[in-house]
């Protein structure tokens, strides 16, 4: 076979693959109505729209899709909230944003009993609010505490005291969070 009717054919071949898959991207996945968003490639979706400063390129799309908009980060379909107003009805009125994510690793660790803050939105998680609410978070439980975080916080001041004493640089970040352990 001639060598130019081979390159041809190759090209050929190769563009009716990127159509199909264009196609059955497009239009096979007939589940109602999609919502607005620019028309992604195939593998990599909408990445290549997304700049170095995601929330800018986030921000124009956006104004040009709409404040409810899909798009795909590669092979993941997303939705988009740009709206603070959008975003308050999604979050207060669907349950389903209300839960945490589940972490296998967690549930792993801790046997299945997550506790308050990886539990999921539900019966349990009220029953702990509740718990936390009547027996945690009164008045004079957060005093009886206040000794204890006076010593902690005057630790802290002091070692920020030593350091700029010495002249030294202090990773603020670093130190807070060792103070959020505590």
């Amino acid at each position: 076979m001639d060598p130019l009717a081979e390159i041809f054919l190759t090209i050929l071949a190769i563009f009716c693959s990127f159509y199909i898959l264009f196609y059955i991207s497009k239009h096979g996945k007939g589940k109602g109505k999609a919502l607005p968003g620019p028309q992604p490639l195939p593998i990599i979706g909408n990445l290549h729209m997304l700049s170095m400063l995601p929330h800018q390129s986030l921000y124009h799309l956006a104004k040009k899709h709409g404040a409810i908009m899909s798009i795909r980060l590669g092979s993941v379909p997303a939705v988009v909230v740009s709206s603070p107003e959008v975003a308050e009805i999604f979050l207060k009125t669907h349950v389903v944003f209300a839960s945490r994510p589940k972490f296998q690793v967690l549930q792993s660790i801790y046997n299945g009993k997550m506790g308050i803050a990886f539990t999921e939105y539900g019966p349990y998680w009220r029953s702990l609010r509740k718990f936390c609410n009547q027996q945690l978070f009164t008045a004079s439980k957060i005093e009886s505490f206040a000794p204890s975080r006076k010593e902690v916080l005057t630790h802290f001041i002091e070692s920020l005291k030593e350091a700029a004493a010495a002249k030294e640089v202090v990773n603020i970040s670093k130190k807070v969070g060792i103070l959020m352990q505590k």
